[in-house]
């Protein structure tokens, strides 16, 4: 094998185990990359269901106050308007939703499913912790959810949930009494439940990753080819050049013809020992013939 193949063998396995660090290294960065874009995302919209229960409390609250005295309004609960806002949002995306998620809510449709329920117990478990991220595979693909606790700390709104005899009887009314109540403050009685889709962020990951790798391996292209033109000319050839001199040498055909020597590299310096070596044995020949 000559020197080229030696060359471009050694350079490709350098290459491909470089190409196979960066590939699980970058690999891993992108994805960790698309993670964080989804849980942004998700904690975005928990800002966005935050900031509608406060504008409900704020605004609506205090608008229908009166008229919630005679008839339950739903429209005055943040929980109602949170969820509701939502709902309509997940209707332009239907795979992103929002559920304010209760071990014992007043409306049944907030009650935890068990893997919610689960959530919900981690938090009681842990007043501290303040998220809880999760995945799971689902028939559309894999899905984070990003939850947040619900803890009591206002006892304004103990005067609804602690016993039915306390609660507004209009509410009463629409719920029952059997839902909603035995809440204590501090007391953690649901969480905040995000669930946002990864397939968008993983399938933008995926081809930034297979755009990376595919410019890696074609500037490695471009440079092996630049690589092998610049071993041609600074090495293979000088070398070919002075091994076809050698062999004229060695059966006396050379004559006094030299190899040319041009710049001052390992190569030249090369040369010129060669020349000297055939110069010091046209010496000692002529001088054996004298």
């Amino acid at each position: 094998m000559g020197l080229r193949g030696k060359f471009n063998i050694s350079l490709f396995g350098v290459f491909l185990i470089g190409l196979v660090l960066l590939s699980v290294f970058s690999w891993q960065i992108i994805r960790d990359n698309a993670r964080t874009e989804v849980i942004n995302e998700a904690q975005l919209i928990t800002a966005e269901a935050i900031a509608v229960r406060g504008y409900t409390v704020n605004e609506i609250q205090p608008l229908l106050a009166e008229q919630s005295k005679s008839r339950f309004l739903p429209h005055t609960i943040p929980a109602f308007a949170a969820t509701s806002t939502q709902r309509d949002f997940s209707k332009t995306f239907p795979n992103y939703s929002y559920k304010e998620a209760a071990l014992n809510p007043t409306n049944p449709g907030h009650r935890a499913s068990p893997e919610e329920a689960a959530i919900i117990e981690e938090f009681r478990k842990d007043l501290t912790k303040k998220t809880i991220i999760t995945t799971r595979e689902t028939p559309a693909g894999t899905v984070l959810s990003v939850s947040r606790p619900m803890q009591i700390t206002n006892g304004a709104c103990l005067s609804c949930h602690s016993v039915p005899s306390a609660a507004p009887a209009s509410m009463i009314d629409v719920y029952g009494p059997a839902n909603g109540f035995g809440w204590t403050l501090n007391e953690v009685i649901g969480a905040q439940i995000v669930t946002v889709p990864m397939h968008v962020a993983l399938n933008r990951a995926n081809s930034i990753f297979v755009t990376f790798i595919g410019g890696v391996v074609l500037i490695f292209a471009v440079v092996m080819v630049l690589l092998n033109i610049l071993l041609h000319f600074a090495v293979i050839r000088p070398i070919r050049a002075m091994s076809d001199m050698a062999v004229k040498v060695s059966t006396g055909e050379a004559g006094d013809a030299e190899f040319v020597v041009s710049g001052k590299d390992e190569i030249s310096s090369l040369a010129q020992s060669f020349n000297r070596l055939k110069r010091s044995l046209s010496s000692a020949m002529k001088m054996l013939e004298t």
